[in-house]
């Protein structure tokens, strides 16, 4: 509590016990609770083959919570059977900071986001970094063959209520905020690195470094 306390100085009135938060929230339905499985039927597949985005939560040995998107043609994860998921690894900044959280932790959670559908699907229980050949060529696009997949063993499935997307209108572009003045990755890069090398050095690098391939 006193570690608390110096992080959120200032702040008198929090919460300290799920007693309380039930207090606040009140109960939730029975049906909420059981609509959790354990493993995933035709409908987890059918929303996992039309889903071309998920989110996936990390955390290391230390507590240290990563979140990181993937993405690709809808159905590029794949349903092997009702308790394995696969999902390829493409090219990115070579941070991986997945896999390194699963190294120490393999426990992980996923959310499955379909474009212009308001429920989500979330997945979670553990993962292994796995190099099969025959799996990979499974997923491969362009003609392009992930090095390593993401191998996940199912323990807890359930779909999503609509709210948060319907709150947040986020299938509706008459709702999008203008996002114009807001800062590139380069330009944050070099900020928060406290970089001495202009957008186009960092680009030129990225390039030269061949970090930039889609597949």
């Amino acid at each position: 509590m006193d570690a608390m306390a110096d992080k959120f100085a200032g702040f008198h009135d929090i919460v300290t016990s799920t007693d309380d938060v039930k207090g606040v929230i009140g109960e939730p339905m029975s049906q909420v609770i059981a609509k959790v499985t354990d493993h995933l039927d035709d409908l987890c597949r059918s929303f996992i083959s039309k889903s071309p985005f998920c989110v996936i939560a990390s955390s290391n040995h230390g507590g240290q919570i990563d979140v990181s998107p993937k993405g690709d043609p809808a159905g590029f994860v794949q349903v092997l059977d009702d308790k394995h998921l696969a999902i390829p690894d493409r090219p990115g900044n070579r941070r991986v900071d997945t896999f390194h959280n699963l190294m120490r932790d393999p426990r992980l959670g996923i959310i499955f986001i379909i474009p212009g559908k308001n429920e989500t699907l979330r997945v979670s229980g553990e993962a292994r970094i796995v190099r099969d050949e025959e799996l990979r060529q499974t997923m491969a696009v362009n003609g392009k063959v992930p090095d390593l997949a993401l191998l996940v063993y199912v323990e807890r499935v359930f779909m999503h209520c609509t709210k948060c997307m319907v709150r947040s209108k986020i299938w509706q572009p008459d709702a999008w905020p203008d996002s114009s003045d807001t800062p590139t990755i380069a330009e944050a890069m070099i900020k928060h690195g406290n970089l001495t090398i202009t957008r186009e050095e960092l680009r030129a690098e990225a390039e030269r470094t061949d970090t930039i391939k889609l597949y």
